[in-house]
């Protein structure tokens, strides 16, 4: 391991994300009912601009009125580049800051743009004393932000999570597609159809691995399929990311399930550390599991997997 070591970010369950407008306070209830890890309300893309203000104001009442359990509560902030992100955090966090976890910022495109989200957040916590200190996660989706991917994610010590939003980096890279995550039958190599998204992701999953980042997938358009669906988080979960978002209340089971590591493997991750702690007191660095050698990375590794699953259970 390098000398070089960046602070993990708080550890938070992830593994479903479920987006509900602002604009739609009648989602609220069921939304904290759900089974959804983690929520974020939204200021930005499902809200037209006549209802900006509205929505405001009804997310405000709902972090203060709901009992959201235990649920990580974010905000899907407008973008930086309109004149509705400046009320969105004076507002949001000056009357509903001591129920609010994070906040989403949008089209992040730059180190700058989570620098000027700190400023006022920081600013805001102070003035109003505020007890808890409100985390900011990136959604890394032009392809502005994928080019600094690197330095978005040293830009404050706020940060805890980067999400990958497909549609809109689809968009900002003039893909010829329209298909909001999964795989486009024209991307095809000798007719076996492989993920555009692949090398995007693995670069966005990088740097939260390099710099303590949780990594998170975006949206999948069609909320029918859900198979496709299912196919689409095993993806990413394999690549290492901890979670996907429900634009559907019908994903977040398929999220849930998906992203939480099967019985068959946390089992094997634990007879991984117990066959390397037996090979330690003989004093060997490696042994041998069903055949196969293992060492200190597969120990690395089988941390990972019990450390998920023990998150999973004492939630």
């Amino acid at each position: 391991m390098s000398f070089t070591q960046y602070e993990q970010a708080r550890a938070r369950l992830q593994r479903s994300e479920l987006a509900v407008p602002g604009s739609n306070p009648g989602m609220f209830e069921k939304a904290a009912k759900s089974d959804a890890d983690y929520i974020f309300l939204d200021c930005e893309d499902a809200v037209v601009p006549d209802d900006k203000e509205q929505a405001r104001k009804n997310i405000i009442e709902g972090l203060n009125d709901i009992d959201w359990g235990n649920k990580t509560m974010s905000v899907r902030i407008n973008g930086l580049d309109t004149h509705y992100m400046y009320r969105d955090v004076v507002d949001i966090l000056e009357q509903a800051g001591n129920n609010l976890d994070t906040i989403l910022i949008p089209k992040v495109g730059t180190a700058e743009d989570v620098y000027a989200i700190d400023m006022m957040v920081t600013q805001i916590e102070t003035a109003m004393g505020l007890k808890k200190k409100i985390g900011l996660e990136c959604l890394i989706e032009t392809a502005l932000g994928g080019a600094n991917v690197f330095t978005i994610a040293q830009a404050s010590p706020r940060l805890e999570a980067f999400h990958f939003g497909v549609a809109d980096y689809a968009a900002s890279l003039r893909s010829r597609t329209t298909v909001i995550g999964g795989l486009n039958p024209d991307y095809a190599c000798k007719g076996v159809e492989i993920d555009q998204w692949h090398a995007a992701q693995v670069q966005m999953l990088t740097a939260c691995r390099a710099y303590g980042l949780r990594a998170i997938d975006g949206p999948f358009g069609d909320f029918s399929d859900a198979d496709a669906f299912r196919e689409a988080a095993r993806r990413v979960a394999a690549l290492g990311y901890e979670g996907k978002w429900a634009i559907h209340p019908s994903q977040i089971e398929l999220a849930n399930e998906v992203m939480s590591p099967p019985d068959a493997e946390v089992t094997r991750a634990r007879r991984v550390l117990e066959a390397l702690e037996e090979a330690a007191k003989a004093g060997k660095g490696a042994a041998q599991l069903d055949g196969k050698m293992i060492d200190i990375a597969s120990e690395r590794m089988a941390r990972n997997v019990i450390a998920q699953a023990d998150q999973i259970a004492a939630n």
